[in-house]
């Protein structure tokens, strides 16, 4: 299967990054290299573009997509969260902007026997990097009640998670939970009948906190955004597209953190921590999809941009 992936809030995402001909950039979540393409049509000879991917699909599509810049193009089948020793290892020790384009791209979801799919009935798997030898099988069929309900409230934002763990939970005594269609089986009946009639997908909430749990998302993202902004030259930039609150929140904390660390009591007449600025926040709100792109591509819809700027202060 191709891999086919509409790049949410392209336009927004290549005009925050403030493009330099000769610059060096990053894109953290290569995909199939949409947002990648647009920066390397913008570099000169001189500018390099990094694309890191966990995904042997993406790595191949983007490579392939990428072909006429090849120059200028590096790609790395790592985690981001490995940014700054992959670029250690190219000898790069700062970039001009990074980008990245969070959550599960369209061919992750489109291909079934990945099984992030509540659409077909495939094996319980959703691994981002397929490398990774634990499943989304192993999450269903080991966790605790009390550590299912956890993810599936908290990542899932699912107010039938305590129902839907029991659920599980009593449904694996009789056998394992093996596919997607049986998981969906088990949802549905912790779910009443009326709630399933309106709204999405029922199993969808559930689907997307295993998948979040399985890949370490948040954590990940959690981790990285502090060490990609210590990376970034003077007016630098730093594009991150979310598409759940919980990715959203961790950015819009981060960012203004990065902006503003100082742990000083507001009454402090002078700041005697030493905990300096690394910046400026540029998005005082999230960028969000035009009427126009959310028409075009569905899965445009809880997209949210953030931007920040680096500023280094001189000594």
């Amino acid at each position: 299967m191709e891999f086919r992936h509409k790049s949410v809030l392209l336009d927004e995402s290549i005009e925050s990054l403030c493009i330099k001909p000769d610059g060096v950039y990053v894109d953290g979540t290569l995909g199939g290299g949409g947002h990648s393409y647009e920066i390397c049509r913008r570099l000169s000879g001189k500018g390099r573009l990094i694309g890191i991917d966990q995904d042997a699909a993406a790595i191949e599509a983007a490579t392939e997509r990428l072909g006429e810049f090849k120059d200028r193009v590096k790609i790395i089948r790592s985690n981001y969260c490995n940014i700054k020793g992959e670029l250690g290892k190219l000898g790069i020790t700062s970039v001009d902007g990074v980008i990245l384009d969070l959550g599960v791209s369209s061919y992750q979801l489109d291909e079934a026997e990945r099984g992030f799919t509540y659409r077909e009935d495939v094996p319980l798997d959703m691994r981002m990097d397929q490398r990774q030898t634990r499943t989304a099988r192993d999450i269903v069929n080991e966790y605790s009640e009390m550590e299912l309900y956890r993810i599936i409230r908290d990542y899932g934002e699912d107010k039938f998670a305590k129902n839907i763990a029991r659920h599980i939970v009593n449904a694996r005594k009789e056998k394992a939970l093996e596919t997607t269609g049986e998981l969906i089986h088990v949802i549905k009946a912790a779910i009443p009948m009326k709630v399933r009639a309106v709204g999405g997908h029922p199993a969808k909430k559930t689907f997307q906190a295993i998948r979040i749990e399985l890949n370490r998302e948040l954590e990940v993202l959690e981790n990285s955004l502090e060490d990609m902004i210590d990376l970034l030259n003077d007016k630098g930039r730093i594009c991150v597209i979310t598409f759940h609150s919980l990715e959203d929140r961790i950015v819009k904390n981060k960012f203004r953190y990065c902006e503003d660390p100082c742990t000083c009591p507001k009454d402090f007449p002078v700041c005697v921590c030493g905990k300096k600025s690394k910046g400026r926040v540029i998005t005082r709100k999230p960028i969000v999809p035009s009427a126009q792109e959310l028409e075009e591509n569905s899965r445009a819809k809880s997209s949210k941009l953030r931007v920040f700027e680096r500023e280094i202060q001189q000594e």
